[in-house]
């Protein structure tokens, strides 16, 4: 290939997670040529970092239902998510020779539980496509209408038809999402909402008896806050509460909710409250606690370090277990977050995600204004709004 076409693509997408990989397909198989750049040395790491603990692709609910979990940018994402929906994910992924399964809860994963097979398809396609990549390539800006790069061969200008910017939130820096892109668009009068973490752990100042329950499960609880509720499972851990449970319900602590737990979730206060007015004898509060209500010991060391004093009168500790208030000192870094709320605000994008002061500049993914919990929802909402964000470039390409 000569020096003028290496400076010259149909298409460039910058960043190589799941809306850059989906936009490249998109414009490829538009029959583009497309150059993929990567700040990193490797492709989808944050994807392969989701599949470590099983890789969550989607969740099996009608349109309605999955809309719903992307709060107020629910209505700017409806038209790319009734495109791209639960059921267009997984016959997406069957496609690249995925199998997959739906667990109890709904949620799709591939039989492997691991991303790297999907991966490695889904590259493989890209490249049958004939879109090529470059890795360690940064992105810094425009020098007027040429995008520009550092590079390990030093900087680099491309001229792009258009171009597709995916390039992440503002968490889990060493693997790609770094928030850099902030400054080039801030130039260039694009409004920006401030970054917050989204779907994260949550920090205690534990007394010393907890240390006993660092690394231990919470099962079989409710987390509350807010109007989000959440029955999931959360990690006791030296600096507070880590997992799934948690994280459903952290953009509401964020955004000042209390947080409750309900460590009973299948009895209710009045099946509680008679257990615990049962005759104890000379058997001590834990003891009777442990007996009557088989808490386990990680829920009764939450009961004792929130708790405390724990009132005596059965129906009052009844109300307590139900209800019991969790003592926090707020979200975990913004570098540690799943994910991130903020972004490119949604005004200064037209109907296609292309940048209204940057016409032929489209963008997708967790740049843009919108946050999800886990469960399927922010892969989902990466994996449409790439699309949608390809297919705009496509189609601005094809009017000439």
């Amino acid at each position: 290939m000569n020096q003028l076409q290496d400076q010259i693509w149909d298409a460039v997408v910058i960043g190589g997670g799941p809306a850059g990989l989906m936009a490249a397909g998109e414009l490829a198989a538009a029959g583009h040529r497309v150059l993929l750049a990567e700040a990193k040395p490797s492709l989808g790491r944050k994807f392969l970092m989701a599949g470590k603990s099983g890789l969550n692709l989607t969740k099996d609910e009608d349109l309605v239902q999955l809309l719903q979990h992307y709060g107020s940018a629910a209505k700017a994402l409806t038209p790319m998510i009734t495109a791209f929906d639960a059921t267009a994910v997984q016959d997406w992924a069957r496609a690249l020779g995925q199998k997959l399964f739906t667990g109890s809860t709904g949620r799709v994963f591939p039989e492997t539980m691991k991303a790297s097979p999907l991966l490695r398809a889904w590259l493989g396609r890209l490249e049958q496509q004939g879109v090529t990549w470059r890795r360690r390539w940064r992105w810094t800006g425009w020098q007027g209408d040429m995008l520009c790069f550092d590079t390990p061969e030093g900087a680099v200008q491309i001229k792009a038809g258009a171009t597709v910017l995916a390039l992440g939130g503002a968490s889990w820096a060493r693997l790609g999402s770094d928030g850099g892109w902030v400054q080039p668009l801030a130039a260039q009068g694009v409004t920006l909402q401030p970054f917050q973490p989204a779907n994260a752990g949550l920090l205690c100042d534990w007394s010393a008896h907890m240390q006993a329950q660092f690394g231990q499960p919470v099962k079989g609880v409710t987390w509350q806050a807010g109007p989000r509720m959440s029955r999931g499972e959360a990690i006791i851990s030296q600096h507070g509460l880590e997992g799934g449970g948690i994280y459903s319900v952290s953009a509401a602590v964020r955004d000042g909710a209390d947080l409750r737990v309900d460590l009973l979730p299948d009895l209710s206060l009045a099946q509680i409250t008679e257990r615990l007015a049962r005759p104890r004898g000379k058997a001590s509060l834990a003891n009777h606690l442990r007996r009557c209500l088989k808490l386990g010991a990680a829920r009764t060391a939450l009961l004792q370090e929130f708790g405390r004093p724990l009132p005596q009168d059965p129906a009052a500790l009844a109300v307590r277990i139900k209800a019991l208030p969790v003592k926090h000192a707020g979200l975990r870094p913004l570098d540690e977050a799943i994910s991130t709320a903020g972004g490119i605000d949604w005004c200064e994008l037209d109907g296609d995600l292309m940048l209204t002061k940057r016409p032929g500049i489209f963008c997708a993914g967790e740049m843009l204004d919108w946050e999800a919990p886990t469960g399927g929802y922010l892969l989902t909402g990466c994996f449409a709004t790439g699309r949608w964000a390809g297919r705009g470039a496509a189609a601005y390409l094809a009017q000439g």
